[in-house]
């Protein structure tokens, strides 16, 4: 019995420790802080840049337009959170709120009121229809393994992901 308790807990605490190490993205930045702007296009499927060179502690401002002709999402995060934050974005999709080429904004603040994760109002991502434009600061302060990736359902599985490469 001793030896399951043992084994338990020893699971649970490399369990924190593999949470902890994916959840190393950084963090919302300040404006004052901004070390350089980023202008980035999403088209569609891919992002232009399709790769970023970063330096560690670096404050980013992220100058994001979706050129393409469907919703994008541009977001910062690491492949586990990407894969986490996927069926929340099938949600916005089965209840109307996200359409190709549009977002039900009015419906997405109503379903917010029920379920919070439908207001989509993460400060390491921006969702644009086409021909909007949105901005994203951010610190890569303790960032680790990170990519920019859109979510909207086939995007991220279609290849719409930028490489981080933080140094």
């Amino acid at each position: 019995m001793k030896i399951i308790k043992i084994l338990l807990i020893l699971t649970c605490l490399n369990s924190l420790a593999y949470a902890d190490e994916n959840m190393k993205i950084g963090s919302k930045g300040n404006e004052n802080d901004i070390f350089r702007v980023i202008k980035v296009i999403m088209y569609d499927n891919y992002y232009e840049p399709n790769s970023f060179q970063i330096n560690a502690g670096e404050t980013i401002k992220f100058e994001v337009e979706n050129a393409g002709e469907l919703v994008h999402e541009f977001n910062i995060a690491n492949k586990m959170m990407h894969i986490k934050h996927q069926p929340e974005m099938e949600k916005m999709v089965e209840n109307e709120i996200l359409l190709a080429d549009s977002i039900d904004k009015n419906k997405m603040k109503m379903m917010a009121k029920i379920d919070k994760s439908m207001s989509h109002s993460h400060s390491n991502s921006v969702l644009l229809e086409p021909k909007q434009k949105g901005n994203i600061i951010w610190k890569f302060e303790n960032a680790v393994n990170i990519e920019v990736a859109c979510n909207v359902p086939g995007h991220y599985q279609a290849g719409m992901i930028a490489k981080v490469n933080i140094k």
